[in-house]
């Protein structure tokens, strides 16, 4: 199957398509905040992003600059093929758990160690999410948790029909 053609970034922007696979993880330099039932339940200047060929960012922020009962273990898990086994986990936050909202590797693959003690949290099971003040979209689709930006363009994967891009 075909992708749709690439958007051409503009000033300030980057394609998805011009990300690597295997993923990279870089650090974020803004201010990163997620809020559920009205409460602040991260906040952090130590976020990282893993980018990955055709998805939008997915935000690691540091487990330690989550609030305090913010996170309980999840039942399941799955498998990246590069970053290793996830375990996942609950969000609560002002009265309101989010189930199976956010996810960690706790014994990455070799490159992905900084993801070890971090935290990816759907941005779509959240009341909000903001890098650097801007409000994320969520990316299509419950599977991969991407992090849409107004510095990034797609076309994205993650909604019907984009499996197997």
């Amino acid at each position: 199957m075909r992708h749709p053609a690439r958007i051409e970034p503009g000033p300030g922007q980057e394609s998805v398509w011009d990300y690597p696979r295997p993923p990279a993880v870089e650090p974020v330099a803004a201010r990163v905040v997620v809020r559920l039932g009205g409460q602040v339940v991260a906040d952090t200047t130590d976020a990282v992003r893993v980018l990955e060929t055709s998805h939008p960012p997915v935000y690691y922020v540091p487990i330690s600059d989550l609030a305090d009962g913010a996170l309980q273990p999840a039942e399941g898990s799955s498998m990246c093929e590069f970053k290793g086994r996830a375990r996942y986990f609950d969000v609560s936050g002002g009265g309101v758990t989010a189930s199976r909202a956010a996810w960690n590797y706790p014994t990455p693959e070799p490159g992905y160690e900084t993801l070890r003690d971090r935290v990816a949290i759907y941005p779509s099971a959240m009341d909000s999410c903001e890098v650097g003040g801007e409000r994320v979209q969520a990316q299509e689709g419950d599977f991969y948790g991407g992090w849409i930006t107004s510095a990034v363009v797609g076309p994205f994967k993650g909604g019907a029909g984009t499996f197997g891009w």
